[in-house]
């Protein structure tokens, strides 16, 4: 093969290999969709909770006393935190690249309120499945020592620790460093 020849070649194998390096940092979620989407979610968890540990929470342990009132402020923020749920919905749909799929395309054509309701039911649904009667005492502790924080603060906390355990599947975009009072 001539040099001249092999000029499109790597021309195209350069514009590849740059579509694919800019294909990866898109992968990564964004610290404030994470954060979002936890909020978004907390409702959804709550219920699947309450639908799943029915009869193992304590009558008078947090979940029953105090658990609905606290939910109520994720409830309230719920229709803030959707636009940037629904992006964190779409990246992590299509971690591998595979936004070919059904999900994938469903998600691509369909308007995001539109999604809410399917979205709702199959978030609420996968986590209920994943309950088992043995977590249910661990979800009330977990809930309960995140009652004390405002709903903001338990998104980026959890979105914080998410980034600090350094997931890969997909990754968490690097968030800008805080500034400092000086």
């Amino acid at each position: 093969m001539k040099i001249r020849n092999l000029v499109p070649v790597i021309a195209l194998a350069a514009l590849a290999s740059a579509q694919a390096a800019q294909a990866q940092q898109q992968a990564c979620v964004n610290p404030d969709d994470l954060s979002d989407a936890i909020v978004y979610a907390m409702p959804l968890a709550y219920d699947a909770a309450q639908t799943a540990c029915a009869n193992r929470f304590e009558a008078e342990g947090f979940m029953a006393t105090r658990g609905e009132t606290y939910i109520a402020q994720f409830r309230a923020s719920q229709n803030e935190a959707w636009p940037g749920a629904f992006r964190f919905l779409k990246t992590f749909m299509n971690r591998d690249g595979g936004s070919d799929d059904q999900m994938g395309a469903m998600l691509a054509t369909m308007p995001e309120d539109a999604l809410r309701p399917f979205v709702d039911a199959l978030v609420g649904q996968m986590l209920a499945k994943e309950i088992k009667g043995d977590s249910c005492g661990k979800i009330e502790r977990g809930v309960e020592l995140l009652s004390p924080l405002p709903v903001d603060n338990v998104g980026g906390l959890i979105g914080f620790v998410a980034e600090m355990a350094d997931l890969k599947n997909p990754p968490i975009c690097t968030a800008a460093p805080a500034m400092s009072g000086k």
